[in-house]
Order: structure tokens, then sequence, then C-alpha cells
């Protein structure tokens, strides 16, 4: 497979190579030198290093005010 470097430095990943390696628009890449070639590898990012999906799922409900007392909820017991 062969492409050409345009004059800002892009080139263009052949559709089966970003097929097989997983690559979509937006997806990070990383640029290595080996040796006399350069490879390109699929960047690891934090959802991918997110083994616990914790923070993964976003809530419907509004946020809370940075200055909220949560002592205020409290009620002393009769």
């Amino acid at each position: 497979m062969q492409t050409t470097v345009t004059s800002k430095g892009q080139v263009t990943i052949p559709r089966d190579v970003r097929q097989q390696f997983g690559l979509r628009q937006g997806v990070s890449v990383s640029f290595t030198v080996e040796g006399d070639h350069i490879a390109i590898r699929p960047a690891s990012s934090a959802r991918q290093a997110a083994v616990s999906g914790f923070g993964l799922i976003r809530s419907q409900r509004p946020g809370v005010p940075a200055d909220f007392d949560v002592a205020a909820l409290a009620v002393e017991a009769p």
C-alpha cells in the first residue's frame, strides 16, 4: 500500500488498515521512529485504560454546586 504526503504533512491511511486497527475519526495515533522506518500505532487513551468503567456514565441530573454543605441535610433527632 502506498500513499502521498500532502503539503500539510497529512496522509490517508488505507481503509483496510483503519478497519484492522480500529482507527476511526477522532482516534489519536502515535508515531515512533524505529531504526530506518516510522511506526504508527493507536495511542492509548484514558477511555481504553479505564478497566473499571467508573465515570463512563453521565447523569441526567443537574450537578451539585461546589459550595453545597452536606451537613446542612442532617436533621437533629428528637
